[in-house]
């Protein structure tokens, strides 16, 4: 069992190895959600993941735009 300044310099050690593991996992979430990310709106530029959702937003946000090509065989 450590104790003392052994205890100290474990626990110490212990901390910056895993504030390491933390600093090189926290971007790896943003990044995911960004790829996941793929139809972009022409007329705002919002971004949504799946066609359904794309379709959707242009029918509520832009109904006097015409329908972009790539969403004339999705349904809602």
């Amino acid at each position: 069992m450590a104790r003392g300044h052994q205890k100290f310099q474990s626990q110490q050690k212990n901390a910056k190895k895993l504030a390491e593991i933390k600093k090189t996992k926290g971007h790896d979430q943003k990044a995911a959600a960004k790829a996941a990310l793929v139809y972009t709106c022409s007329v705002c530029r919002t971004q949504m993941p799946d066609p359904k959702t794309f379709k959707q937003h242009f029918e509520s946000k832009h109904p006097k735009s015409p329908m972009p090509p790539e969403l004339e065989g999705v349904e809602a």
